[in-house]
């Protein structure tokens, strides 16, 4: 949208403000807000790549059918979100840092455009926003999908508010403060003030920031124009805090040199350590959420009083996880999880007698007071695996304290059903995939290079089904049966297509629209007809590739010369041909005229006709011609009245005649 320099003036109540605000929940909060790379490709044809967060990494990958013009990532020098607005109280200024310009797809009211951010890792449920500004002359409906292929809710996108970051004042056009957009949940869309800004002006500053509370692996949003030729901004931003403890032994204290290592919410290893020479530990400047693990690896001879590892959540604050030691108590009995390849198998559950035991990532687990007798290890096998080799049971001799060693397990995991979800030819991020087979439906989502996989299923029939996005169809069958017996499944794959749109405008000789003219677009799906609005356009959108026709039903009292049908292909990159444009001219009518009078015929002189004798001819015998219907009744009274007045006439002039002989 069109910005103005923030004045220095006004720049100092916010830094003022900035120095005022509340301090972090901890002191070791710290704000990021996100990096972009440059944004790259045509109009209609963009990408680039966001990280919100470094630790672990919170990275995704963005496209955009966007249209060209004003778009890119921008600097954020002269346009931030200030300390003093709502989310820059949180998260701090964004001054200096960059954010991304996009448009609608086309400058019309049926061409939105859809940019979809595809995480590489599912985002956590907490600390971190996006921002979305400048929502006045334009709306933008927001819609994210879970890593379980499920949509979340507009209670789980989490509005925080809606906002002005403008300085009063400065920002020319603006109806700051009270211009803000409106957010409808029911549809989760955001559109600009009609309230306060009645005809959607092209203004500055109005805003809207989400904290999501729930998981999404993809996240996207559909801009739409309403008036003018507008932009949109969108910042990313997190907060990250530190994770810390100590290990001690319960007979010498502190332990120096105990690996510890930290797991996030996915079980990837995020960060490992060492205790330092007084038993500390720490990770610091990690993305404030829960889910995360730490675990030690005690020494020789020891076991952890408790666990050997134990949950850290920075949702609110810094965590302290601390961990104690002690001697191991023989007789010992050890073992191993892992898989046909060896690899270790965490959090599995193994019993004896009635304890219980929990592998950690190593995939060992011990028990340090089995008592004398003959036992038997049981391991719970995890789901979607199969137990391929269990221990044989094992007798602990009467005055013993020779560790039992080597009771190991090996799983072997169930199939897996993967494919690839294209477009174009490209892997397309952020698809929900559904397998529908003996234990119910399950749903994924498809990574960066639009991959997807089921790991560890059950056998049995599926029927896996591809959801597309918005923006874009199903090129082919949507769905697709398999049947999984001992060996994976490979290949399940789906072609994507962009849907296109086609409008333009009927205009009249003087450019002016024509409203109410219908135009028949005729393709792939049928024949649609659209009536022009009050300014003559028309649009159609959503198309599927293929060839289509369009063609005027040129409206009564207009004609035009120009072909009436015109031929447009969408192809699998979804077009949008936005100025199919028809010329038509009022037909000339030419000026009513009056039809002309015939006048009564004028009585002559001479005698009258002779009267028909009764009975001398027959009106319909022969060469008399049939009464025609025009009746001459009225011609007998007419000839009398005139011999009359010829008659007074004659008396008349004979009386004057002697007048003038008698003078």
């Amino acid at each position: 949208m069109r910005r103005v320099p923030i004045l220095a003036t006004a720049l100092i109540a916010s830094v003022v403000t900035a120095l005022t605000i509340a301090s972090p929940a901890s002191a070791a909060t710290t704000s990021l807000w996100a990096g972009w790379a440059p944004l790259t490709g045509v109009g209609n044809d963009y990408t680039t790549t966001v990280t919100v967060a470094n630790n672990p990494p919170l990275i995704a990958d963005m496209t955009s059918d966007s249209r060209s013009g004003s778009v890119g990532v921008i600097s954020g020098a002269s346009t931030w979100l200030a300390a003093a607005t709502p989310v820059g109280a949180k998260y701090g200024s964004s001054q200096g840092k960059p954010y991304l310009n996009l448009r609608a797809r086309a400058d019309n009211a049926t061409s939105p455009s859809t940019t979809t951010y595809n995480f590489r890792t599912p985002t956590p449920s907490s600390g971190w926003t996006f921002v979305l500004g400048d929502i006045d002359a334009d709306k933008v409906q927001i819609s994210a999908i879970g890593p379980d292929g499920v949509a979340l809710t507009a209670a789980q996108l989490g509005l925080r508010s809606t906002f002005n970051y403008c300085v009063p004042g400065v920002c020319t056009p603006s109806q700051t403060p009270a211009d803000v957009p409106t957010w409808n949940a029911a549809t989760r869309t955001l559109t600009g003030d009609t309230v306060v800004n009645p005809k959607s002006l092209d203004t500055n500053g109005a805003a809207a920031w989400f904290e999501p509370n729930a998981p999404i692996a993809s996240l996207t949003f559909s801009y739409t124009r309403v008036t003018g030729l507008p932009v949109f901004q969108t910042w990313f931003a997190s907060l990250a805090r530190d994770i810390s403890g100590t290990v001690t032994d319960q007979n010498t204290g502190v332990l120096a040199g105990v690996p510890v290592t930290l797991t996030d919410r996915t079980g990837a290893v995020v960060a490992s350590a060492t205790t330092t020479a007084t038993g500390g530990y720490s990770f610091p400047g990690f993305l404030a959420t829960n889910g995360y693990t730490v675990s030690i690896e005690p020494p020789i001879g020891t076991i952890a009083v408790t666990a050997a590892s134990a949950p850290a959540d920075l949702t609110t604050t810094d965590a302290v996880v601390d961990f104690a030691v002690r001697d191991i108590v023989p007789v010992a009995v050890s073992g191993r999880v892992l898989d046909a390849d060896s690899n270790p198998i965490a959090g599995a559950t193994v019993t004896i007698d009635g304890a219980i035991a929990v592998t950690v990532p190593d995939g060992r687990y011990l028990f340090d007071t089995v008592p004398v007798g003959t036992h038997q290890a049981v391991l719970t096998v995890p789901a979607g695996y199969t137990q391929t080799t269990a221990p044989p049971s094992f007798t602990i001799p009467l005055g013993s304290q020779t560790p039992i060693t080597d009771q190991d397990f090996v799983i072997t995991a169930n199939p897996t059903i993967s494919g690839t979800v294209t477009a174009s030819g490209t892997g397309v991020g952020g698809v929900t995939v559904t397998a529908d087979g003996p234990g119910g439906p399950v749903s994924t989502v498809t990574a960066a290079d639009g991959s997807y996989s089921f790991p560890r299923v059950p056998a049995g029939p599926y029927t896996v089904t591809v959801t597309p996005p918005p923006g874009l169809i199903v090129d082919g069958a949507a769905s697709r049966p398999v049947t999984v017996s001992t060996g994976d499944i490979a290949g399940i794959d789906f072609a994507l297509a962009k849907t296109g749109s086609i409008g333009g405008a009927v205009l009249d000789g003087d450019g002016g629209g024509v409203a109410g003219a219908d135009v028949i677009i005729d393709g792939p799906g049928g024949s649609t007809t659209v009536s022009t609005d009050s300014s003559g356009a028309y649009g159609l959108a959503d198309l599927p590739p293929g060839d289509y026709t369009i063609t005027l039903d040129v409206p009564e009292g207009y004609t035009t010369t120009e072909p009436l049908t015109k031929d447009v292909t969408i192809t699998d990159a979804g077009e949008a041909f936005s100025a199919e444009d028809y010329a038509v001219a009022a037909v000339a009518t030419a000026p009513p005229t009056t039809p002309p009078v015939t006048p009564p015929p004028t009585p002559g002189g001479g005698s009258s006709p002779a009267a028909i004798p009764p009975g001398a001819a027959d009106a319909g015998s022969g060469d008399d011609l049939a009464d025609t219907g025009s009746s001459v009744a009225w011609l007998p009274p007419v000839l009398a009245a005139l011999l009359i007045a010829s008659g007074a006439a004659a008396v008349l002039s004979e009386q004057v005649l002697r007048r003038r002989r008698r003078g």
